[in-house]
């Protein structure tokens, strides 16, 4: 079976931020339209937006978004969890521990 948008966007949906009593779904922290899946290529990209351009969450939310699709899709996907660009302070920064392949757990 193939792997679309919908599919990915439903397993991270209901994910609890860590500050609120909220999904990520509820909070606009996680969109559809940001989810982007290749099937074919077994990619999947997702752009989140922190709530505020100073969330001290975002690296834990990426993680979570990360490890959540880790858990549920097969091995063969490679996943690209980063911040939706111009919506966090430290965006680079966040985008760059999120890459690191050497994050242990990962």
């Amino acid at each position: 079976d193939s792997i679309d948008a919908r599919e990915i966007f439903d397993l991270i949906r209901s994910i609890n931020d860590p500050e609120h009593p909220l999904t990520l779904e509820e909070l606009n922290v996680v969109e559809q339209v940001r989810v982007q899946v290749s099937d074919p290529e077994s990619t999947v990209a997702v752009a989140f937006t922190p709530t505020i351009p100073h969330c001290s969450m975002a690296t834990l939310i990426g993680l979570s978004i990360k490890v959540k699709l880790l858990r549920s899709l097969p091995q063969r996907f490679k996943m690209d969890v980063h911040i939706t660009p111009g919506t966090h302070a430290s965006e680079h920064a966040v985008n760059k521990q999120l890459a690191d392949k050497e994050r242990p757990g990962l």
